[in-house]
């Protein structure tokens, strides 16, 4: 464990070359980082999708899952930043340190498979919803969005390029822009938000499977495990706290303001796009709804081009931002697993089959959208995909977290591993039923 440590921190010395270095900045903005991004990254176009067929198929019904989803999504994604941050090691790392080959291969290959199915889904739905502002082919569009957001992650400084990521989460904010601008009954939605509804209509439980598994979502686990142990390495001060144990206190105070900020800002836009899509299509009768640019169309007659305009301007910006973190999370996951040299705090030159990494995975992205397999089809086999790899990883997860042989004496306390229990357990009983209703 002590070698492996060393070899980071050694490591670590090239990627910091990389990063400016500056005074230390205060401010809420300053503690935000890898949770702020993971939330964000978490509503990309193919979960604004979910959420929009959500509340056009069921109205507010579907609102309190949001609540519901709140600490539970928080809890598991607080333990992933603590593994990072704790032992210097995103989760594979950890997975491949302290377990089975056959475990890590397993995950991994599941992972990407689902990664990569949803990295094309959501550069088809960028395509498509630039098709929809200003026309064009929108095969061009595919392959400048996948070339764009790959050369920035390539090319652009690890702190110049988590400051673009973190104002790129701001786009989301144009869906509270959408729901404030049509006619919302926000009496209904306080009812339905805190009081929750439930139906043993098959598609109605469908769709709460469908909404957590887009909630609580493994790429989300891997990418801020790794992006807490990376902001470790490139930050001259920091260690693991395996090494440095007196770092803890404000360590784990920064990591748990930017996870349960994050993930809130993460929950509240997927509720505003429940709440637009629910007194727009659904008040309207349209309940059929499979992509986020078919949700973004269908509001243009009903609430207007500026309406339609902010919300097919949210898929883009925020797929600017899920994009680079479904290729890095490919990247880290493969990297730790076969014990390359990771981090986007590294020069190319220095990590160049991580890199590599992203860039296959970002081809094969483009590829889907260029082979005749139909979009709808590949989100549907991603949230599938997600669901099977969720529960074994959330399980391994919880063990690792658990453990002082991983974790030393920062195991979790009482209240995390009981709610991180909690989450693993919804996630299971969300999979039996999908499996159940196939």
């Amino acid at each position: 464990m002590r070698n492996s440590v060393e070899r980071y921190v050694m490591a670590g010395r090239i990627a910091r070359a990389r990063t400016p270095k500056g005074p230390p900045k205060k401010g809420l903005l300053a503690l935000l980082g890898p949770g702020l991004i993971t939330g964000a990254s978490d509503d990309d176009p193919s979960g604004i999708a979910t959420y929009s067929q959500a509340g056009a198929q069921f109205g507010y019904a579907m609102c309190w899952v949001m609540l519901f989803c709140y600490p539970l999504m928080a809890a598991i994604q607080e333990i992933s930043a603590r593994i990072g941050r704790v032992t210097g090691h995103g989760i594979a790392g950890n997975i491949r340190e302290h377990y089975s080959p056959w475990l890590l291969r397993a995950i991994v290959a599941l992972l990407l498979g689902a990664n990569i199915a949803n990295l094309g889904a959501d550069l088809g739905a960028m395509a498509d919803a630039v098709h929809l502002l200003v026309g064009g082919p929108t095969g061009i569009y595919v392959v400048a969005f996948a070339v764009g957001c790959g050369l920035l992650e390539v090319f652009v400084s690890y702190e110049r390029y988590v400051k673009v990521l973190k104002w790129t989460s701001a786009t989301l904010l144009s869906y509270v822009a959408t729901a404030l601008v049509v006619g919302v009954s926000w009496r209904e939605v306080a009812v339905a938000t805190f009081v929750p509804s439930f139906s043993f209509d098959a598609g109605y439980v469908i769709m709460i499977v469908g909404v957590l598994g887009t909630t609580i979502t493994p790429h989300c686990f891997f990418w801020q495990s790794s992006q807490e142990a990376e902001d470790m390495r490139v930050d001259p001060a920091a260690e693991s706290l395996l090494e440095k144990p007196e770092q803890a206190h404000a360590a784990l105070g920064r990591m748990r303001i930017d996870t349960y900020v994050g993930m809130g800002y993460s929950n509240l836009i997927s509720l505003f796009i429940i709440v637009t899509t629910a007194a727009t299509l659904h008040a309207h009768g349209i309940t059929d709804i499979q992509t986020s640019a078919q949700a973004a169309e269908a509001l243009r007659p009903i609430a207007g081009e500026f309406t339609f305009f902010l919300f097919a301007a949210g898929i883009i910006g925020i797929g600017l931002l899920a994009v680079p973190v479904l290729a890095g999370s490919c990247a880290y996951v493969v990297g730790e697993a076969l014990g390359w040299p990771t981090g986007l705090g590294r020069l190319p030159k220095d990590a160049k089959a991580f890199y590599a990494t992203i860039a296959v995975a970002t081809l094969v992205g483009i590829g889907i959208n260029f082979v005749g397999i139909d979009p709808i089809k590949a989100l549907f086999w991603a949230a599938v995909l997600n669901g099977v790899v969720a529960v074994p990883l959330m399980v391994v997860i919880m063990l690792m977290a658990t453990q002082s042989k991983v974790m030393g004496h920062f195991t979790l306390p009482p209240v995390l591993r009981t709610m991180g229990w909690l989450s693993t357990l919804t996630m299971g009983v969300a999979v039996a039923i999908m499996f159940a209703n196939w």
